[in-house]
């Protein structure tokens, strides 16, 4: 039976639910950093030859800069939107709700092209292993249920199963590099790699754009303020440690990945089997079992990104629906596992609408399906982060007393001008991550979140013409006033006596 709680403190989540490891499984599963590597990695040399470790580290020093005014504001937004809410702290309700729509949009697209490459590897390696010959659109409903059970339920049961998904894809890739170092690589190791001749070169434009959208999404810990132990460390904690585990781990293996076919050899290797190369390695250096491994592994991969997708997306519809933006029942929690299971089950529909679709459609699940809507998501979070970053900015040059920080605006600052370089390069590079020329389907890639922003502006005023008391409130709910002092501490942690949950099953 549903209860409708619509006044006072909205229905809160499972209060203390997630420390910083948690959160950072979630971070961390959505990057999909097996996927990443496998699928992508070669990208990067291609593109830009050995230096590419390089520029995975450059990237993840800008994210680095990023997270500095972006957990600094952590402070002053006690509520669980993410973009949505530290751009309305900045630039106002407007560019707030233009912003929540493009997050909620841009974290679809990128489940939605998780959902078409899971298909598609999960097909291709059941029927290499067993023999089971399905098209990929049955096994990512497959997926979609899966996730769908495990995000109705509690966010802990969620957080142990991408714990250990996460693992075994970081074990199977530190396997592979102890193989490589122990053995020398192919020619010796070296620092070739990072070496100014290597990686300052005209390439590296297009290595930085493919580089940034392994990191689209480390902001998402926000989204789980409402779940976190002290939120006030743990956010912080949770976004440094997962951009920091993100550069240095990528900057590794595909370091590995060059020394495994040695600095005059990799790129060449790369062109002649880019969706082979980690596949080649592992069977050079470790053998076949592994390899077998890395590729059932590559399949869980795709599972914790779409579970960890699935998670920001409903707690983007739970922050809007307390603020009755959309419909209040996507605030509804469950009683027993505190999860928003209503956003839960809308967001499955969602997925599942969208896999027909495009099956109906016939189109490739990886060519088409899984480039197009990733680049479209991956322009869409990286123009928020930009936003972000000018938000951050302004926030703590106007902010009077405790909310004034010139370190914190400078940071914001700073992140604004290189995040702007890198969302022109990935714009600039757009045919890289759409896998097309078709200057239409580029064109949508980073047309599609600036239309979707202007929509959700246009919304923000609508509602402020037509709905001012929601307007009012726009952001102004403060998840933290369930909290209660910890008694050792000082911080805020879970109230032990809120009132939870509208359904019983």
């Amino acid at each position: 039976m549903t209860i409708p709680q619509h006044s006072g403190q909205p229905n809160a989540l499972d209060r203390a639910s997630l420390n910083s490891r948690d959160i950072v499984f979630f971070v961390v599963a959505a990057a999909a950093p097996l996927t990443v590597m496998v699928a992508v990695a070669p990208i990067a040399l291609l593109v830009g030859g050995i230096g590419a470790p390089a520029g995975y580290l450059c990237a993840g020093l800008i994210s680095m800069v990023f997270a500095i005014g972006f957990t600094k504001m952590a402070r002053h937004v006690h509520n669980n939107g993410a973009f949505y809410s530290y751009i309305r702290m900045g630039l106002g309700k407007v560019a707030g709700l233009g912003s929540a729509l493009v997050a909620v949009a841009g974290y679809t697209l990128l489940q939605i092209s998780t959902y078409g490459l899971f298909g598609a590897v999960t097909a291709a390696t059941m029927k290499d292993f067993v023999g089971v010959d399905l098209p990929w659109w049955v096994w990512a409903l497959i997926a979609a249920a899966i996730v769908s059970v495990l995000g109705y339920r509690s966010i802990r049961v969620g957080a142990k199963v991408l714990g250990v998904l996460l693992v075994l894809e970081v074990l199977v890739l530190l396997v592979l590099a102890i193989a490589v170092i122990a053995k020398g690589g192919a020619s010796g190791l070296n620092l070739q790699p990072f070496y100014p001749e290597n990686v300052f070169t005209g390439s590296m434009g297009a290595v930085l754009a493919v580089s940034f959208a392994a990191f689209v999404g480390f902001e998402a810990t926000a989204l789980f303020r409402n779940e976190a132990v002290r939120p006030d460390r743990t956010v912080p904690r949770a976004t440094y440690a997962a951009v920091g585990f993100l550069a240095l781990f990528y900057c590794f293996i595909v370091w590995v990945a060059v020394m495994a076919f040695g600095t005059d050899n990799a790129v060449q290797a790369a062109a002649a089997d880019p969706a082979g190369y980690f596949f080649t390695a592992m069977q050079t250096y470790v053998g076949s079992a592994a390899t077998d491994v890395m590729r059932v592994l590559i399949v869980s991969s795709g599972l914790a990104a779409l579970l960890a997708f699935h998670n920001a997306i409903t707690r983007y519809g739970y922050a809007l629906g307390r603020e009755r933006i959309v419909p209040v029942q996507l605030s509804f929690v469950h009683r027993k596992h505190l999860s928003p299971y209503i956003a839960s089950l809308t967001q499955t529909a969602t997925a599942v609408v969208a896999v027909l679709c495009f099956a109906f459609a016939d189109v490739d699940p990886v060519l088409q399906l899984a480039a197009w809507t990733a680049s479209t998501g991956t322009v869409g979070i990286l123009a928020l982060q930009w936003l972000t970053s000018l938000s951050v900015a302004v926030f703590f040059i106007r902010g009077k007393e405790v909310a004034r920080d010139r370190g914190a605006a400078l940071a914001g600052i700073a992140a604004f001008i290189l995040i702007g370089v890198a969302l022109f390069l990935v714009i600039e590079k757009i045919e890289i991550a759409t896998l097309t020329t078709d200057p239409v389907v580029n064109t949508v890639a980073w047309a599609a979140p600036v239309v979707i922003f202007l929509l959700g502006a246009a919304l923000a005023l609508w509602i402020r013409a037509r709905r001012p008391e929601v307007y009012a409130g726009m952001g102004s709910t403060d998840i933290d006033s369930d909290l209660i002092p910890d008694p050792q501490s000082g911080a805020k942690t879970a109230a032990t006596d809120a009132t939870h949950g509208v359904r019983n099953d």
